[in-house]
């Protein structure tokens, strides 16, 4: 049903995108021959909306994966470096969620633990929405930062990382047996605000596999048994997502490309001094305008990535960079 309904909304859209069509050239058209210059800009407005709208349902025909139209988890941790990795790691949680919020999506913070002075050490996002996890997926990897520090007394240049962890929520469709006896259980007080019931209550979980070492936690609830209940739920989303890399790996026989997710291997970097600019070392994609990439303008990028996956791609700038 749920394919079905999916189906359903993509057909029915372009047979609304053809009617919009028709209306705004015919508006633009009368607009011409009565010579009434707001209709035709009218007319033009919509062509240009229309436009768009074609362009990121284009992009959306390469969303065909298995979990691509699930919700995501985000994870997000600082690197080496200390106060300024883990406002570096900050900057990335706010950036993520304020992609969310431009695609009208849900954002919901899971895990997120301070740094010691400044910023997070890691965070966990939940962002729900349909094709959330399509969308999200091409952003696992490490992103770099080159700016003049605020906490340097001398104003020098500083070079940050923090690591992106992209995976799908699993829903009931799919179906992830877990051994409770390979996996280890802690509870823990969870920190930041949330009054004292969260403070002084060991309501925080922590799940470990045991054999694959995977580590995941929550602490969004004031009670226990929720945040068990999540983390369940996340653990069984990063297997789900090993065993969909494992899958990926064998259909393309690239088994080392997957180290490309490993520390040390930057997707992306965002300069801000000297110059200002971000680039996308996979796809070569350049902004001049780190600003508004930092503030969840991320769907260039996403898209650019997405084609060079399905069927490669070259390089192309967003903005021309001195």
């Amino acid at each position: 049903m749920r394919e079905r309904t999916d189906l359903e909304e993509r057909l029915g859209a372009i047979a609304r995108l053809d009617r919009e069509l028709d209306d705004a050239v015919t508006m633009v058209e009368l607009g011409e021959m009565e010579n009434d210059q707001d209709a035709e800009q009218e007319g033009r407005a919509m062509l240009r909306a229309l436009e768009n709208e074609c362009a990121n349902r284009q992009v959306e025909t390469l969303l065909s994966g298995e979990a691509d139209a699930n919700d995501t988890y985000v994870e997000i941790h600082s690197g080496a470096g200390g106060t300024e990795s883990c406002d570096w790691a900050r900057m990335l949680e706010r950036m993520y969620a304020r992609w969310g919020e431009r695609q009208k999506y849900t954002v919901e913070i899971i895990e997120e633990t301070d740094g010691d002075e400044a910023g997070i050490k890691s965070a966990t996002l939940c962002i729900k929405g349909h094709n959330a996890h399509g969308w999200m997926k091409t952003e696992s990897g490490v992103h770099r930062l080159v700016r003049i520090s605020p906490f340097d007394s001398n104003a020098r240049r500083h070079t940050s990382f923090a690591s992106v962890w992209v995976y799908p929520v699993v829903d009931d469709r799919i179906d992830i047996q877990i051994n409770e006896s390979d996996c280890r259980i802690d509870t823990y007080r969870a920190s930041g605000a949330g009054g004292q019931h969260v403070n002084k209550t060991d309501s925080a979980i922590r799940i470990t596999h045991i054999p694959t070492g995977i580590i995941v936690a929550c602490q969004q609830e004031r009670s226990q048994h929720k945040n068990r209940a999540t983390a369940w739920n996340m653990l069984r989303a990063r297997l789900y997502e090993q065993e969909l890399e494992r899958r990926e790996a064998e259909a393309s026989k690239v088994e080392a490309s997957k180290k490309d997710i490993g520390w040390g291997h930057q997707i992306r970097s965002y300069v801000l001094q000297p110059y200002q600019m971000v680039k996308d070392l996979r796809t070569g994609l350049v902004s001049g305008t780190p600003s508004e990439v930092l503030d969840g303008d991320l769907n260039a990028f996403m898209k650019a990535a997405l084609a060079q996956r399905v069927h490669g791609g070259g390089p192309e700038k967003v903005d021309d960079v001195d």
